[in-house]
């Protein structure tokens, strides 16, 4: 059995960790989707708002869950039974720095393994700080991300 896990602070959630999430449930038996939470860093949208909203964006899944986590998250990894953590890449910048943490998530628990998929061509300019940069001066974000994120982006940004 596959049991694995996708994190990212997901702040706000894309179409492109969508298309991620999509693949990774048909390649495994149970995803858990995780929203990770770092005090250290700062979010627009709160640990409840992304976990709401995240939790509404996978409901057509029957094999993906949503939590979040404070912590290496090579031990919720372990304390889920998960053996497989997700890593989504849209570059080559990104792929140094997954493996770089593939490396040292392998040090700290050898028995899970990190899988990475690469972004599909239309979802790698499709970035978190980006978009919200991009709805705050009224942009159109339509297609990069589901309609619930982009409404809320809007929320935000009219206060």
């Amino acid at each position: 059995m596959t049991n694995a896990v996708f994190a990212g602070s997901f702040d706000p959630p894309t179409n492109g960790h969508l298309d991620i999430i999509e693949r990774a449930a048909a390649l495994c038996d149970k995803l858990d989707v995780v929203i990770s939470v770092n005090p250290e860093k700062k979010y627009m949208f709160s640990e409840k708002e992304r976990l709401e909203m995240m939790a509404s964006l996978v409901t057509k899944f029957k094999n993906v869950t949503v939590h979040s986590y404070s912590g290496l998250i090579v031990n919720y990894a372990k304390s889920v039974n998960a053996n497989v953590l997700i890593r989504g890449v849209r570059s080559t910048n990104d792929f140094a720095y997954e493996f770089d943490l593939a490396l040292m998530n392998q040090n700290l628990n050898p028995d899970i393994e990190t899988i990475f998929l690469q972004s599909k061509e239309k979802y790698t300019i499709v970035k978190s700080s980006s978009i919200k940069e991009l709805a705050f001066f009224g942009g159109d974000i339509s297609r990069m991300v589901p309609k619930i994120v982009e409404d809320a982006l809007k929320e935000k940004f009219k206060k």
